[in-house]
């Protein structure tokens, strides 16, 4: 039997080459090896202040992304959270069993107050609590995360273990994993930080959506630097070594052979081979990603049928809670 694996992301910024390359692609290697559950954490999108349209473009961008990347729906199940409505029920009876402090400590809330940020809601405090609610609905044993979210699957496992020892065994307790990262892909105008999904400036990032021509131009705008050698060297030459990444990335060769290959030629020469390997990954993935968002009808109801096959999962945990709490 195979192990349930839980993963979720935030439908607040477009994806990149960087979520592909990084984690995506594992994902898709992962649906063979466990029962894995996708989530679209659009309730979490509305902790910080996002309008409604923002957060359904959002939404439907970023599930036929994840369609068009190569998660089948036939292996996983890919669903949208306020779909299944068990998990904004789930999180209150956590809440009933989280205590302050834990919630206090938490990164995500510390770090918004730390930014003298105004406005915060509770809903960004108790943020992690619906993240344990995510994980403990579909007895879940693996979460893969980066690091700084294995503090909020320590407070899962916490939660979770309180409330089995005051109610009874209710809940599979969860296990973080931090897996092994693809490729560390890094800004294109800032190759000390890594790419992410969200920022400032568009020309930091290729998103999976970029056209061809907008590839080619955000990658010749890319930061090298004056020595003018192909050589990977990420404390001197940062720049050139985000680019060699990318190549070996895509083309999926040793950073070395990439090195030889480019041997006396310039930096456009550069430029030139790591657009072209990422355009030759991202075409088939764009297309397919047109694709859903032309045909909305389609998109739905794969959308739909996910939802109800978690589901059926959620329903059968959350009655057990509520059963073992006493709860009529």
């Amino acid at each position: 039997m195979k192990k349930i694996l839980y993963s979720a992301t935030k439908p607040t910024g477009d994806l990149t080459i960087g979520n592909y390359l990084g984690a995506i692609k594992n994902w898709i290697k992962l649906q063979d090896e466990y029962d894995c559950y996708f989530c679209i954490a659009n309730l979490h999108a509305h902790t910080v202040d996002l309008s409604a349209d923002f957060v359904k473009t959002k939404t439907m961008k970023q599930f036929a992304m994840f369609l068009a990347c190569g998660l089948d729906p036939e292996k996983s199940i890919i669903y949208v959270q306020s779909q299944v409505k068990e998990h904004s029920e789930l999180c209150w009876l956590l809440n009933c069993n989280t205590m302050m402090g834990e919630a206090n400590r938490m990164t995500q809330y510390k770090d918004h107050v730390a930014k003298g940020e105004k406005g915060l809601t509770t809903a960004l405090f108790t943020y992690p609590v619906l993240m344990a609610a995510d994980i403990l609905l579909f007895n879940t044993n693996i979460v893969p995360v980066g690091e700084d979210q294995v503090q909020h699957v320590e407070l899962t496992r916490d939660i979770a273990n309180r409330f089995n020892n005051r109610f009874g065994a209710t809940f599979v307790v969860p296990k973080a994993v931090v897996p092994k990262v693809g490729a560390r892909i890094k800004g294109l105008l800032n190759p000390q930080a890594k790419m992410g999904k969200s920022g400032d400036d568009v020309n930091n990032m290729i998103l999976l959506e970029d056209s061809d021509e907008v590839i080619v131009k955000k990658v010749k705008r890319a930061v090298t630097d004056s020595l003018n050698q192909i050589k990977f060297d990420e404390e001197n030459q940062p720049g050139v070594s985000n680019l060699l990444t990318i190549i070996s990335a895509c083309e999926g060769k040793e950073i070395e052979d990439v090195v030889k290959e480019l041997e006396g030629l310039g930096y456009g020469a550069l430029k030139n081979r790591t657009a072209e390997a990422i355009i030759s990954v991202l075409k088939p993935i764009r297309e397919k990603y047109e694709y859903y968002l032309s045909h909305e009808d389609e998109l739905m109801e794969i959308m739909k049928k996910g939802a109800k096959k978690a589901e059926v999962v959620a329903k059968e945990t959350l009655e057990r809670a509520k059963q073992n709490m006493g709860l009529l």
